[in-house]
């Protein structure tokens, strides 16, 4: 993720540097991934690889190839779709089938690829939303395998948040964490009790990170005026961002601001 998105060094704008890459604007980057993965699928592993390798592609998250040597190629069928890459060449595609169950091209490869990506060829990929699980060695992993380019770190700070409704402050904290994450902007997460917690409501929103783990969301009532998920937390973060359990994190909203020692700062979504 680091390598292909925002400032990365291959992505479509890496940042300032005392040397030039010299190639093509969209650039593939086919590296080992350190440890074994499974996908299942209807209690079947369709892959199982201790070779697993990510293609890093500019402005793409990072994807999953595998030798085709350690997929099941008795649970896919072949169909008739074919895609284009003008990177990488032309891709055909299985379907994954397990008794009556069964998914629509789910599987793809490029048997003939494009000369610049020859090392494709023995190589095929999933979609990650059409397997039922995945695992990281012997753990599970939702939304997208961890690139060993991307990290979390969280710090303690004396920074002065404010979260303003117009007159309202709804959240004031000298003891905020900050969360660094690499190619995002980084994030302030304010303890429960700095909070106006008669102010917020549950959401029915959930998202998932790979790094940080499952948020759940929070609207703000302020009067008869609901604001839908202002802010989110992870009650049961993963271990890299275990500092920031129970704390909310703010997104600008309409008619809310967000200030950090008197300035006010920009709004992105990247939980």
């Amino acid at each position: 993720m680091s390598l292909t998105l925002f400032h990365g060094p291959l992505s479509g704008r890496p940042a300032e540097a005392n040397y030039r890459i010299e190639g093509p604007a969209h650039r593939l980057f086919f590296d080992d991934f350190p440890r074994r993965v499974r996908a299942k699928y209807a209690g079947q592993t369709l892959l199982d690889t201790r070779r697993g390798k990510l293609l890093h592609e500019t402005g793409l998250l990072p994807q999953l190839y595998v030798p085709r040597q350690d997929a099941r190629f008795d649970m896919l069928e072949a169909t008739d779709r074919k895609t284009h890459c003008p990177f990488k060449g032309d891709a055909c595609y299985w379907s994954v089938r397990v008794g009556e169950r069964a998914v629509q091209n789910a599987v793809w490869a490029y048997p003939q690829p494009s000369e610049a990506a020859a090392w494709l060829r023995d190589y095929i990929a999933v979609y990650w939303a059409t397997m039922d699980a995945w695992f990281d060695e012997d753990e599970a992993v939702e939304g997208h395998l961890r690139d060993p380019y991307h990290r979390v770190d969280v710090r303690e700070t004396s920074h002065h948040l404010r979260v303003c409704v117009q007159a309202d402050v709804v959240a004031e904290t000298k003891r905020p964490k900050i969360l660094s994450e690499t190619g995002l902007a980084n994030r302030y997460y304010v303890p429960p009790a700095d909070i106006r917690a008669d102010l917020f409501e549950p959401s029915a929103t959930q998202t998932v990170c790979p790094y940080k783990g499952v948020a759940s969301y929070r609207a703000l009532r302020i009067g008869d005026q609901r604001i839908e998920d202002v802010a989110w937390l992870y009650a049961e973060p993963l271990p890299d961002a275990g500092k920031i359990g129970g704390y909310l994190c703010f997104d600008l909203a309409e008619g809310l601001t967000i200030e950090i020692d008197g300035a006010p700062v920009p709004g992105r979504k990247d939980k």
